[in-house]
């Protein structure tokens, strides 16, 4: 059945990673309803026209679902940031938060959620939240690549998943209450900044953390 299917794709020359930000995107609106499953994908094939057996050997799994429509969020993160390098670094910080937050359906984020929540899914989860959090910044315009390329992500992970679980619960007028939490948690982390630099002649005398951080960077599923 396999070999059938590779030669239908070969046949008719579609690459997969084109169908894989197509079959997400369509598979959204069924999401709330299905999850994130294989029923989903059945309607979003059936929506593209996308042969069936075709979209299963591009979405197999949960895992890569929920890989592609992080990077997907990531992509039109970065695209609306493009014009921001002319903020402050906390604004376009928050920038960043709320564009990631509001391109998306809270439904479909909680559906998510659940999954990512489950023992075994915990090293998914850690990966995608650290790649949110490296796009964030990098749209940002950071280019560390030292202790500080860690220590930023760690941080901006951390606020990151906090106001996602925060926005899925809020029914403030136009989020108006997470919008609130972001500048409180944005607040917290420059003040934490400025106390990190007063530290640097301390942290300079302890042990090379790189070797641990390095694990961090790019996490194993």
């Amino acid at each position: 059945m396999r070999d059938t299917v590779y030669m239908r794709l070969m046949t008719d020359d579609i690459p997969l990673a084109d169908l894989r930000p197509r079959l997400v995107a369509a598979m959204l609106p069924h999401v709330p309803f299905d999850g994130w499953s294989e029923t989903a994908l059945a309607a979003a094939a059936h929506d593209t026209g996308i042969d069936p057996d075709i979209a299963a050997l591009a979405l197999p799994d949960v895992a890569t679902m929920l890989t592609v429509w992080t990077s997907n969020a990531n992509a039109v993160m970065a695209e609306a940031m493009a014009g921001a390098h002319n903020l402050k670094v906390r604004e376009r910080i928050r920038m960043a938060l709320v564009t990631r937050l509001e391109q998306g359906d809270r439904e479909v984020t909680r559906r998510a959620l659940n999954l990512l929540a489950q023992p075994q899914h915990a090293a998914l989860s850690a990966r995608l939240l650290w790649q949110a959090a490296d796009a964030m910044w990098r749209a940002a315009g950071d280019t560390a690549t030292d202790y500080n390329h860690y220590t930023k992500r760690l941080i901006l992970s951390g606020v990151y998943s906090a106001t996602l679980l925060h926005w899925t619960q809020d029914d403030s007028e136009d989020f108006a209450a997470t919008r609130a939490f972001i500048d409180r948690r944005i607040d917290g982390v420059m003040r934490f900044e400025k106390a990190k630099a007063k530290l640097t002649g301390i942290t300079g005398k302890l042990p090379d953390p790189a070797r641990f951080l390095g694990r961090l960077r790019y996490p194993a599923v």
